[in-house]
C-alpha cells in the first residue's frame, strides 16, 4: 500500500485531481490519499497558503501529487511551489515533453527532457528594494548559484539520461554574460560531463536555445540548466507539444519526491467541468514510475495516448468545439485501461 499526500489545489485544481485519482486507482495499484489543502484554499480555511498539517503530511509520506495552486498576490507570501521545494529540498524538476498523436502542433516528434535546477539561481528569492524618501526607487535580485547545487543538478541530468536510455545533455546558461553565475554552472557542466563519456555533451547560450528549440527540437535530448532558464524553456518545450495542459513535472530530492500538473489554476474555467486532466494524469504516471509501478504507468500512458489520438472524448482545449468534459475524458482513459 502507498500512501500519497494528495493535493487537490484551487481552481481547476479539485476537479483534474478526481480525474486523475479515478485514472490511476483504475490500474488496481493500492493507494491511500492523505488529501491536503494549499494555496488560496488553505489561506481562505487557515489563514496561510502552506499549513503545517500539509507539510507534516508531505514530511511522512514522502510522495506528493499535488494539482494547481494559487499563491495570493501582494501581503508578503510566497509561492507555494517554490516553498515545498526549497522546505524539502526537492533540486530537480524534471519536465518529459513528448509528442502526442492527434493533435495540430507544428511538430510531431519532439522528445526533450529539461531538468531544471530547482531551489537555487534568482527563484532563492534573495532581494530588497532600494528606498530613498521613503519610497523604492531601485530593487535588486540576487542569483545564488552554489558549485554543491550545479554538482548535483548536472549529475542527476548525466545519471537520468544514461538510466533511462538518453544519448546527449545539453547544458544551457549565459555565461557570455553572467561570468561568474552561469560562467560557474558551464565549469561544472564540462567537469561532469568527463564521468560520462558514453553520453554525448554540449551546450548552448539560452536564448541561442530558446531559437533553436523552435526551429528543431530533434536536436534536443535532455537539457539541464538553471531555475529561471529552466522554467522557461520548460514552457517553451511544452508549447511545443501541444500546451501546459499536457506537461507533467516532477520535483525530485533525496528524501522525498512531488509530482504535479505544471499549468496554473485556470479561475476563468474553474468549475465549469471542461479542464484537460492529462497534464496531472502524467503527473500521476511519473509518479507510479517512481514508486516502481512500472506497469501501471506504462497503461496510464498508452491509454491516455490512444485517447488523444482518437480526438472522440477529448476537452475543448485539444479539439475547439468538442463538448467532452473532464469527466468524460477521464473515464475514457479508464476505458482504456480495463479494456
Amino acid at each position: 500500500m502507498h500512501t500519497i499526500t494528495l493535493i487537490p489545489g484551487d481552481g481547476i485544481g479539485p476537479e483534474i485531481t478526481e480525474a486523475a485519482v479515478k485514472v490511476i486507482e483504475a490500474t488496481g495499484v493500492p493507494i491511500r490519499w492523505d488529501r491536503q489543502i494549499a494555496g488560496r484554499a488553505a489561506l481562505d480555511k487557515y489563514g496561510t497558503p502552506l499549513p503545517d498539517d500539509t507539510l507534516e503530511s508531505f514530511r511522512r509520506n514522502k510522495v506528493a501529487l499535488k494539482a494547481p495552486l494559487t499563491t495570493p498576490v501582494g501581503g508578503g507570501y510566497r509561492s507555494v511551489n517554490v516553498t515545498l521545494r526549497q522546505t524539502f529540498d526537492l533540486f530537480a524538476n524534471v519536465r518529459p515533453a513528448l509528442s502526442f498523436e492527434g493533435l495540430e502542433v507544428p511538430y510531431h516528434d519532439v522528445n526533450l527532457v529539461t531538468v531544471r535546477e530547482n531551489t537555487e539561481g534568482l527563484y532563492a528569492g534573495v532581494e530588497h528594494f532600494i528606498n530613498a524618501e521613503g519610497k523604492p526607487i531601485a530593487a535588486e535580485s540576487i542569483t545564488i548559484v552554489t558549485r554543491a547545487g550545479c554538482e548535483r543538478i548536472i549529475d542527476y541530468a548525466f545519471r537520468y539520461a544514461k538510466q533511462v536510455g538518453r544519448k546527449k545533455v545539453t547544458v544551457v546558461h549565459k555565461a557570455n554574460i553572467l561570468k561568474c553565475t552561469s560562467g560557474l554552472f558551464l565549469e561544472i557542466g564540462r567537469e561532469i560531463a568527463e564521468r560520462y563519456p558514453e553520453i554525448e555533451f554540449d551546450d548552448r547560450i539560452v536564448d541561442a536555445c530558446a531559437m533553436q528549440m523552435v526551429m528543431n527540437p530533434g536536436q534536443f535530448d535532455v537539457i539541464v540548466t538553471t531555475n529561471l532558464f529552466g522554467d522557461i524553456l520548460s514552457d517553451l518545450a511544452s508549447g511545443l507539444i501541444g500546451g501546459l495542459g499536457l506537461t507533467a513535472g516532477a520535483n525530485i530530492g533525496k528524501e522525498a519526491a512531488m509530482f504535479e500538473a505544471v499549468h496554473g489554476s485556470a479561475p476563468d474555467i474553474a468549475g465549469k467541468g471542461i479542464a484537460n486532466p492529462s497534464a496531472l494524469i502524467m503527473a500521476g504516471v511519473m509518479m507510479l514510475e517512481h514508486l516502481g509501478e512500472q506497469t501501471a504507468a506504462r497503461n496510464i500512458e498508452r491509454a491516455v495516448r490512444s485517447v488523444i489520438r482518437e480526438g472522440t472524448h477529448v476537452t475543448p482545449d485539444l479539439k475547439p468545439g468538442s463538448s467532452c468534459t473532464t469527466q468524460e475524458m477521464a473515464e475514457a482513459i479508464v476505458a482504456k485501461i480495463q479494456s
